[in-house]
């Protein structure tokens, strides 16, 4: 192979002979495992399946056939079984009774106490298993296991309407079995879990969570499609790397707003994971905060990710990548010399 090759710049490519399914909003992929639009052979499918490749045009995402495609429901089911297994375990772990966390202490604040140390462990435990469920579940569904990724997936054009209506309603009635699941396991309704609970009467109001909610879900989507999500990384870890670093991005702001604020469990970051626990406990008033979040977060993100897309090379950088090819070319002609 010349260099002349090796310069050219990959805007587009798919391994031949994949068994993943191709999806632009595969988390963790990369974008890796998508479809060529400009490629003839390529076309049947896209009807089929819009997003199959990135940057869908409004029609596309709204394309209702895809409600039709077996498909799609069978990674919907995925979507369903991988969302009922994560917020099980995921809730598990930090489990505690439904009472007020003990207040900071006057000399160390809440590092002192299991307030501090149960979100530390369990967002350890949650990142490690968030990114074995992605490895294992993505190359169906592109694991999403989270209303906020679809969101955001929907509002990048990376997924389509169908798409994003069968993912969710799988992944709430997943949280759902989970929440009776959490229920029978515990014997009682009186618990909670970390990024699901708030004590008012402690001196947070609601609006302090909203905030911190919004705040967190943006920097999530902006680490997620950063690690998970981005062409560009492909050329430097691709889906190999994508989905350890999409748990390490959940799991480290789960932990950094866990124990800042005193009654404040931190952010839920996921709407179906705190609307499972919901299901097993009680449903508090402030449940709308979980809900209301991802869609200010997708929206905030799809339009810095429609100002600024990713994949696209700068023009300038494009010209210097053709001259240098041009150069060597006329060089090995010269000398009559090419490398192999």
């Amino acid at each position: 192979m010349s260099t002349t090759t090796a310069t050219r710049p990959a805007l587009s490519r798919r391994r031949r002979g994949t068994l993943s399914t191709p999806f632009a909003g595969r988390l963790g992929g990369n974008q890796e495992f998508t479809l060529d639009r400009s490629d003839p052979d390529n076309e049947e499918l896209l009807k089929k399946m819009p997003d199959a490749a990135p940057n869908l045009t409004l029609r596309e995402a709204f394309e209702f056939g895809g409600f039709r495609e077996l498909g799609l429901y069978k990674a919907s089911l995925i979507e369903f079984v991988g969302s009922m297994i994560f917020v099980y375990a995921s809730a598990w772990n930090s489990l505690s009774p439904d009472i007020p966390p003990p207040p900071p202490s006057n000399t160390l604040g809440p590092f002192n106490r299991v307030y501090f140390i149960g979100p530390l462990v369990a967002n350890t435990i949650n990142a490690i298993l968030l990114a074995l469920l992605i490895f294992s579940f993505g190359a169906i569904s592109g694991a999403h296991f989270n209303p906020l990724i679809t969101i955001g997936t929907f509002f990048a054009r990376l997924t389509t309407f169908p798409r994003l209506v069968l993912y969710m309603s799988a992944q709430i009635s997943g949280a759902a079995l989970a929440g009776l699941l959490l229920r029978a396991s515990a014997n009682t309704r009186d618990f909670k879990c970390g990024g699901c609970y708030l004590f008012t009467e402690q001196g947070t109001p609601v609006s302090s969570a909203f905030t911190i909610e919004v705040v967190s879900e943006i920097l999530l989507l902006f680490l997620a499609f950063g690690v998970g999500l981005d062409p560009r990384q492909r050329e430097v870890f691709g889906p190999s790397l994508g989905p350890i670093f999409v748990g390490l991005a959940v799991g480290s702001i789960a932990l950094l707003t866990a124990y800042t604020l005193p009654g404040f469990g931190g952010a839920g970051l996921n709407a179906a994971r705190c609307f499972g626990v919901f299901v097993g406990s009680r449903f508090p008033g402030w449940h709308w905060v979980h809900w209301v979040a991802p869609f200010v977060a997708g929206i905030f993100h799809g339009l810095v990710y429609f100002l600024v897309p990713p994949g696209e090379p700068i023009r300038s950088d494009t010209d210097m990548i053709g001259r240098i090819g041009e150069k060597v070319e006329r060089q090995d002609r010269d000398d009559g010399q090419h490398t192999v």
